[in-house]
């Protein structure tokens, strides 16, 4: 932190824990070294220390289930303090999509931080530039240098940043597939294992749950639509994305031991949503954050003016959508960054109109991409093969595909 390590020091030791990979010890070092060159937030001496509980997730195509988890489980009487980061990528990350939302401040000082959890039960604001800053630096190096596809690294840099978050309770939700860092499952199992341990070991309670990314989340790829979609969900729209939510949320009932039986768990996080709690719940985190009059605001979020329709070449069963590809054309559109000072079009994005299992004519409609500027998209940046289809219908993937405990 100090510089007297020149980068291409750091550099050479990043490439030898790439090449060699790190022991389970020295991954809790090295998260432990992260988390120490920065502050760590502390709420031992409030009285809901024990049950407030955090949730993070490793990215992937639509994911907006923070902005629909948490007001769940804070509409259920459970203090959730979230700070997320802004996308680098496929599309914004959680800040940014909350920074769609017209008069949100996502940069809220750390007394207003711990009076929005106090009064409202949840905040959620962008990691702040005293939360481990040194992975900030290793961060920049890694992506510069290839070096950040590791398992150890990506565990060190994510869990140094939950452990400074101080909550006691930590669920992950580590995404597979297509759309996501851990493509294979045995890569995501080991990730999502390598975090629990290292939590158990700073003290913490752990739960992970490996989650299917082999297609986009929802309808929405972007920001302020997916913002849109997700207060559809906590209007009542249902699908996968609800039913990911409600196993998320019924997790972390469990892990703040409002409730030890997951199957009541879930059926609770589902009535938040039926009994509208959770949706009113969202409107006082936006209004608390800045939005005057949330209904509204959010009522009027839209996307950007140019459009293009990708249409089906064939009839068919829907076999598998590549959401790695979904994610490029959503980059392609102005929803992500390529680089970390990029500027994202808030209105830019991707509308599925089907899902795998769906049969399909030829000429249906796929999916609509938009974007702010004239023929930013083309069909020429569409490959052939991003949705797939069968004569029949096959099996679909399942959405939770295994809970880890810890």
């Amino acid at each position: 932190m100090d510089e007297r390590i020149a980068d291409y020091h750091v550099s050479a030791i990043l490439m030898a824990c790439y090449i060699n990979g790190l022991t389970d010890d020295e991954t809790f070092f090295l998260t432990n070294a992260l988390l120490k060159s920065g502050e760590a937030l502390k709420f031992n001496d409030k009285p809901y220390f024990s049950h407030m509980v955090d949730k993070h997730s490793t990215g992937g195509i639509g994911d907006k289930t923070t902005l629909i988890v948490i007001p769940m489980v804070a509409s259920l009487g459970v203090k959730c303090a979230k700070q997320s980061g802004r996308g680098l990528g496929f599309t914004g990350g959680t800040a940014d999509k909350l920074m769609s939302v017209p008069g949100f401040n996502t940069n809220l000082s750390a007394d207003k931080f711990l009076e929005a959890v106090d009064a409202v039960g949840a905040a959620l604001i962008t990691q702040t530039a005293d939360i481990s800053p040194a992975d900030k630096k290793l961060y920049a190096l890694r992506d510069s240098t290839a070096t950040a596809d590791n398992i150890s690294l990506i565990a060190s840099s994510i869990m140094s940043k939950k452990l400074a978050s101080g909550c006691n309770n930590i669920l992950l939700d580590v995404k597979c597939g297509s759309g996501a860092f851990a493509g294979d499952f045995k890569d995501a199992k080991k990730l999502a294992n390598l975090m629990v341990k290292i939590g158990k070991k700073a003290g913490r309670n752990m739960m992970a749950m490996i989650t299917d990314m082999s297609e986009p989340l929802g309808d929405a790829v972007g920001n302020a639509i997916e913002v849109v979609e997700a207060h559809e969900v906590l209007n009542g729209k249902r699908g996968r994305l609800r039913d990911l939510c409600i196993h998320l949320a019924a997790g972390m009932l469990v892990l703040s031991r409002i409730e030890d039986v997951f199957d009541r768990a879930l059926e609770i996080a589902g009535k938040s949503i039926d009994n509208k709690k959770a949706l009113k719940k969202f409107y006082e985190i936006l209004a608390f954050q800045g939005v005057e009059s949330p209904e509204t605001v959010i009522s009027k979020l839209g996307h950007s003016k140019h459009s293009l329709d990708v249409v089906s070449n064939g009839s068919g069963y829907i076999e598998s959508i590549d959401a790695g590809k979904i994610g490029r054309i959503a980059s392609l559109s102005g929803a992500g960054r390529i680089k970390k000072d990029d500027e994202i079009d808030y209105g830019a994005g991707i509308i599925m109109h089907c899902k795998v299992g769906d049969y399909i004519k030829k000429g249906d409609e796929l999916f609509t991409v938009y974007f702010g500027s004239e023929k930013k998209v083309t069909e020429g940046d569409i490959d052939d093969d991003i949705i797939v289809l069968r004569e029949t219908l096959t099996g679909g993937s399942e959405l939770i595909k295994e809970i880890i405990v810890c």
